[in-house]
C-alpha cells in the first residue's frame, strides 16, 4: 500500500513540476499550460497512453489536468460505441460529470462560506 501512495506522489509530483517549469522558463501564460496539460490528456487518452499511468500512478495521475483530459476521452470513447456518433457530443460531458459538479459545489460553497476582501 506504501508505494502505491509512492507513485502517486511521484507522478502528481513530475507532472507538477514539468507545469513550475513552464511557468519559470517559458513565456507560456498559466492559462495555456493548463489548456496544454488537458490537450496533453485528451492525446495521450485517445491513443491509450494515459491508461496504463493511470492504473499505475492512480490519483497522481487522474487528479490533474492530463487527467481530466483523458476523463473526456474514455467518456467520449464510451458514449460513441453505445449512442453513435451523438456520442461525440455529451460523451465527454458524461464523463466528466462528477468532477465537474464537485467542483461547482464546492466552489459554491467555499463563496458562501467566505467573503472575499480586497487588499
Amino acid at each position: 500500500m506504501f508505494m502505491n501512495y509512492l507513485w502517486a506522489f511521484v507522478i502528481g509530483g513530475i507532472l507538477c513540476a514539468i507545469g513550475q517549469a513552464l511557468i519559470d522558463y517559458t513565456k507560456l501564460t498559466p492559462a495555456r499550460i493548463l489548456v496544454s496539460y488537458v490537450v496533453a490528456g485528451v492525446v495521450l487518452g485517445a491513443f491509450g497512453l494515459y491508461r496504463p499511468l493511470v492504473d499505475f500512478a492512480g490519483a497522481g495521475a487522474s487528479v490533474p489536468l492530463t487527467g481530466f483530459g483523458n476523463i473526456l476521452v474514455e467518456g467520449v470513447q464510451q458514449a460513441v460505441d453505445e449512442r453513435g456518433f451523438i456520442g461525440v457530443l455529451t460523451g465527454g460531458l458524461t464523463g466528466a460529470a462528477g468532477g465537474i459538479t464537485a467542483a461547482i459545489l464546492f466552489g459554491l460553497a467555499i463563496a458562501l462560506i467566505f467573503r472575499s476582501k480586497e487588499k
